[in-house]
């Protein structure tokens, strides 16, 4: 039941803002794993893995959504993908490298980051007669989103999201296209954790660093939810909001250092 309400809250926040839900499942499957059996020195490898395993679900489902409202930019994606995927790969072999001390504080950082993002950031108004964003330095910018992506266990929304507004696109258009991007991210580093994580010592049901049990309960509830997160997305004027999800991501920033 716990994994369901956090698939929930993951659903709509990846729907509605294209940023955080990661954040969210990283540093709730860092408490509640150990309780599982999850070894608290691999608590956090496994709490990165399985959320970027659901998040294959969720993005699918979120983009899904947002695709039937037009609100994708495929072109975007395709020039994005590329990097998206070499950045993802590396960035999970990092990672496994990884102390789970030093992965915990990365997420820890990152919250803080993506709380400034979303309290201070600029959005530049998209020009009218702008067209898809496109070029090989969306490729080259990819390779670093996902990179990032793959240590902080996140679909890279906090980083897509305001990389597209700033170079021209629609915010809402800039959401959605980062939801489809999020399904790249999230697969090939979930394949990295599973593939290079340890084969024994975690509990039954896990694929090297994924907790299969886990990404499961939270990918069904997310499937429902995202849908919601993609309608208040088209509904709501988020100023207000994204500040009240900074101050939420700010402190699981300080739980995680705690």
């Amino acid at each position: 039941m716990v994994y369901l309400l956090l698939g929930a809250v993951a659903g709509i926040l990846a729907g509605l803002l294209g940023v955080g839900g990661g954040l969210v499942l990283v540093a709730a499957l860092a408490w509640l794993l150990p309780t599982q059996g999850v070894p608290q020195e691999a608590a956090m490898h496994v709490a990165l893995a399985t959320s970027l395993a659901s998040i294959v679900v969720t993005g699918l489902s979120s983009a899904r959504s947002h695709h039937r409202r037009g609100s994708v930019a495929w072109v975007s994606v395709r020039w994005l993908v590329p990097g998206l995927l070499v950045g993802a790969g590396l960035g999970s072999m990092l990672a496994v490298a990884l102390s789970g001390e030093v992965l915990r504080w990365s997420v820890a950082i990152y919250c803080f980051l993506a709380a400034a993002q979303l309290t201070f950031g600029q959005v530049r108004a998209r020009p009218a007669d702008a067209g898809e964003v496109s070029g090989p330095g969306l490729t080259l910018a990819g390779t670093g989103i996902g990179g990032v992506s793959a240590l902080v266990g996140i679909g890279g929304g906090s980083m897509t999201v305001p990389l597209l507004i700033w170079l021209g696109s629609a915010p809402v258009r800039a959401v959605g296209t980062s939801s489809a991007c999020g399904v790249f991210i999230a697969l090939a580093s979930a394949a990295g954790y599973a593939l290079l994580g340890p084969q024994e010592g975690l509990p039954a049901g896990s694929i090297g660093y994924v907790f299969v049990p886990a990404a499961i309960g939270v990918a069904l509830a997310s499937v429902i939810t995202a849908p919601f997160g993609v309608r208040l997305a088209h509904w709501i004027s988020g100023p207000a909001l994204k500040r009240v999800f900074a101050g939420f991501l700010a402190l699981i920033g300080i739980s995680l250092i705690l």
